[in-house]
């Protein structure tokens, strides 16, 4: 009996959860998550020149006026080509270092090695950007100098504020307080720079700066503590700094008042705290010591943390797909969709 309706009282608890999320994004329904459906063109073929349709966007030709906009269910599939040809690149470099005895090829692993998930996600968040308003050399330059700028804010904080190096929950805490908030910084300050006002679009750019600050993050751990450290870290990736800097970035735009510059009295808004504090708990969570043994075992404390970070993403995309349909409900000018010129 117990057997037959356990999946009956997970779809329950999972509708629940998106329920309860989807709720802060000012919607009280829950969420269908179809991910056989979301990545099912992963699997399809696809020409280049698929491919270099997909990363033209953003440019003053490529970008869509509002009422081209689609809001069908997205289906990302470049990322995982990015996914794969990083790999590979990985997998050669570990050949040569392995089978060829090659130690120069060192910083090309740590690189690399840092780059795959990281990279990747940054372009699944590109290619799930329906409004195709942002340009990938945007996206690069946001993943590089904002992955950087953030680590710098962080540094700062942790000056400030004295931690620890432990793996308790009040350590756990403060870390996942003191690097959320370094990214916030650095994510509100793009956002505001380029006049971004959509979900997507704050998803976006706190992803590239959340990956960017996992890849310079990773590349320092894994000259501390070698490979395999570095190659556990790359695979986790999946599950942290892009996806808690895209939740970070989708608050942000909610804490904007009507397309205006964010400001300090705008993040007091339920809506902005609610992701701000779902990032930081995970991050805690994610890097607490639990006194439970059996979570350690198969990485299930990260797999488990790796769900539910996934779930309020899916539910992010899902209140920026209504979005667009608000918008385009409301009868917006298209001319008043936002092209972003480079500086």
């Amino acid at each position: 009996m117990g057997t037959t309706q356990s999946p009956k009282h997970r779809k329950h608890l999972l509708d629940d959860t998106t329920k309860e999320i989807n709720e802060w994004t000012g919607e009280a329904k829950a969420v269908e998550i179809h991910p056989l459906r979301m990545f099912s063109e992963v699997f399809d073929r696809h020409s280049q020149d698929d491919a270099d349709e997909v990363f033209s966007a953003g440019t003053k030709v490529t970008t869509p006026p509002l009422a081209a906009v689609s809001d069908a269910p997205v289906k990302p599939w470049l990322f995982s080509r990015v996914l794969v040809i990083l790999m590979v690149t990985f997998g050669l470099l570990l050949l040569l270092f392995y089978a060829f005895k090659n130690e120069r090829v060192l910083p090309g692993l740590l690189v690399m090695g840092s780059l795959v998930v990281p990279l990747a996600l940054v372009v699944y968040f590109f290619e799930v950007n329906v409004f195709k308003n942002v340009s990938i050399w945007r996206v690069v330059e946001v993943f590089l100098i904002g992955g950087v700028a953030s680590m710098v804010a962080t540094m700062l904080l942790y000056s400030l504020i004295p931690t620890s190096n432990g793996t308790d929950l009040w350590s756990a805490v403060l870390i996942g307080l003191i690097e959320e908030t370094g990214k916030l910084l650095i994510i509100a300050i793009f956002i505001n720079h380029l006049q971004l006002n959509y979900v997507f679009n704050g998803m976006l750019i706190g992803a590239a700066i959340g990956a960017g600050f996992a890849a310079f993050e990773t590349s320092g751990y894994g000259m501390d503590y070698g490979l395999i450290v570095l190659m556990i870290r790359s695979w986790q990736a999946i599950g942290t700094h892009t996806i808690w800097s895209a939740m970070v970035g989708a608050a942000v735009v909610f804490a904007k008042d009507d397309y205006r510059p964010l400001t300090t009295q705008t993040v007091l808004r339920p809506k902005f705290m609610r992701f701000y504090f779902m990032a930081v708990a995970l991050h805690a969570l994610w890097d607490w010591r639990a006194p439970l043994a059996w979570l350690d075992i198969f990485y299930i404390h990260q797999l488990i943390l790796i769900v539910l970070g996934w779930v309020v993403i899916f539910v992010l995309i899902e209140a920026g797909l209504r979005e667009v349909r608000t918008l385009r409900q409301a009868g917006i000018p298209s001319e008043e969709h936002i092209f972003l010129p480079l500086p």
